[in-house]
């Protein structure tokens, strides 16, 4: 047996409109009503986006009342103000007085000669990702020694004896 059909009235949209104001979720409105929440969008889809506003009114309205005022909070509440709504921010400038704690210093280090670096090492080339890596391609190590450049074709079993 179906449902029957939802009938929205005073109390039930004064209740949407303030838990839309608190915050509370469309959701766990539609619970508390009783509802799905695609039927508490349907007839109460005013009260929903009326209930927020109303909230934020009521917030902007307490909060210049107390910024404008007498006061501790007064002094809080202009601050807030002033940062939120007039794009005020708090600066703070560093000076350094007296002498230097530190003597700064740059050093450059400058990468070795490249003759001498190809001297001394062997290099293993790692082969790309298997989804860059072309159909049947094979891992290459490049042999590097003083006087001769090598590529070898490498497969699960290791070098192969004809090189590149």
């Amino acid at each position: 047996m179906a449902r029957p059909t939802h009938q929205p009235d005073d109390a039930s949209r004064r209740q949407v409109e303030a838990l839309a104001g608190y915050g509370v979720p469309e959701t766990g409105i539609a619970d508390m009503i009783g509802i799905d929440p695609k039927t508490l969008r349907k007839h109460y889809r005013q009260e929903l986006r009326i209930g927020h506003t109303k909230a934020n009114s009521a917030v902007a309205q307490s909060l210049f009342r107390k910024a404008t005022g007498e006061g501790p909070q007064s002094v809080t509440a202009a601050i807030f103000w002033a940062k939120t709504r007039m794009g005020w921010k708090e600066t703070i400038v560093n000076e350094h007085s007296g002498q230097p704690v530190h003597k700064i210093t740059r050093i450059i280090i400058s990468p070795p000669d490249p003759k001498t670096l190809r001297a001394n090492r062997a290099v293993t080339l790692e082969p790309e990702p298997a989804e860059w890596e072309p159909v049947g391609a094979r891992p290459r190590v490049l042999i590097e020694s003083p006087g001769q450049v090598q590529a070898t074709e490498m497969d699960d079993r290791g070098p192969s004896p004809n090189s590149r």
